[in-house]
């Protein structure tokens, strides 16, 4: 039997999430405020959404295909009232994208390990049961 450590499984960090057309509340992380949020006056490990900042994001988003990230990042400060450098904006875009591609991953795996858990449960029943009958 191996004693080899499998690792340590790693939630993927919320993203922006959007139901029903709207914006709901995510658990603060890290120590900055993201872009789109403040931090909420009941509980500060919660980041409530600010609608107009989350909308112009998504904006954004499709604006970095077409212009430079500092063209984005100013028209997002002029259009907000709130400053993001081009860097943070680039930042801010590239996490999402990789927590995205992570969180897919990780659900891939776990399908993965369900169905190998499926398949060595229904052999360990089957030799279980062939000793049972032998």
């Amino acid at each position: 039997m191996s004693t080899r450590s499998v690792g340590k499984w790693k939630l993927p960090q919320p993203t922006d999430i959007k139901e029903e057309n709207e914006w709901v509340q995510i658990p603060r992380i890290a120590r900055t405020v993201p872009f789109g949020y403040k931090q909420n006056e009941e509980d500060p490990d919660i980041l409530d959404p600010i609608k107009l900042e989350l909308d112009l994001l998504e904006k954004a988003r499709q604006h970095v295909n077409q212009y430079s990230y500092r063209e984005v990042a100013n028209w997002l400060s002029a259009n907000t009232d709130r400053y993001i450098s081009h860097v943070g904006l680039r930042k801010r875009l590239a996490n999402e994208r990789q927590r995205k591609h992570q969180a897919a991953s990780l659900r891939k795996w776990a399908e993965y390990a369900e169905t190998a858990i499926a398949k060595a449960k229904a052999i360990e029943e089957a030799r279980t049961g062939a000793k049972a009958n032998g």
